[in-house]
């Protein structure tokens, strides 16, 4: 299965050292949907590259695109092609059948509240050790899927391609057009 990430990447990083295309930023995390960083660290992967793009680029939905938008704590955005087993344990919010088997309803799973998502990622780390994530969709698109990938699957990821984004990368466009970023084409 092919995932994307988009980070702050540090060229001279190895893959899972800091701001590497593998590293978990665990001691950044908590404030994130499914983050329980006293547990574990998690990246947050989407099945798009416009999808993480997106994610990185939707605070910043009044200002127009301009490289400074494309970088973070001094280091550029970069996007990740990653690739995992397409047999990786997922627990999948968008099927009817896993929500009924953890109690869960659509409604709590798509909301933004921290504390009522983050004790969902909590019970699904804990409850079985072999998952290696969550699929969940967008809150942007509800076509693009999202995987939130514990920790401890990140092993099993595989480093496909990583390339430093800039506001002519045509994944760039696509995202800021999809926001509609003043100075885009629609």
């Amino acid at each position: 299965m092919t995932l994307f990430r988009c980070f702050a990447w540090n060229e001279a990083s190895r893959p899972s050292d800091p701001d590497g295309p593998l590293w978990v930023p665990r001691s950044f995390q908590g404030e994130g949907r499914h983050d329980n960083p006293d547990l574990y660290g998690c990246l947050y992967l989407a099945d798009r590259a416009v999808s993480s793009i997106v994610e990185q680029l939707a605070r910043f939905r009044t200002q127009r695109l301009t490289p400074a938008l494309l970088q973070r704590r001094g280091l550029p955005l970069a996007l990740a092609q990653l690739e995992i087993a397409d047999n990786a344990p997922l627990v999948d919010f968008d099927d009817p059948v896993t929500l009924r088997r953890h109690r869960l309803r659509p409604s709590r799973v798509a909301s933004r509240q921290r504390d009522v998502t983050q004790p969902q990622a909590r019970a699904i780390y804990t409850g079985d050790r072999a998952v290696a994530g969550i699929r969940w969709w967008s809150t942007y698109e509800s076509l693009w899927t999202h995987v939130t990938l514990f920790d401890r699957a990140a092993r099993g990821l595989r480093v496909a391609s990583v390339r430093a984004l800039a506001v002519d990368d045509l994944d760039v466009v696509a995202a800021a057009d999809w926001l509609a970023l003043p100075g885009r084409r629609s």
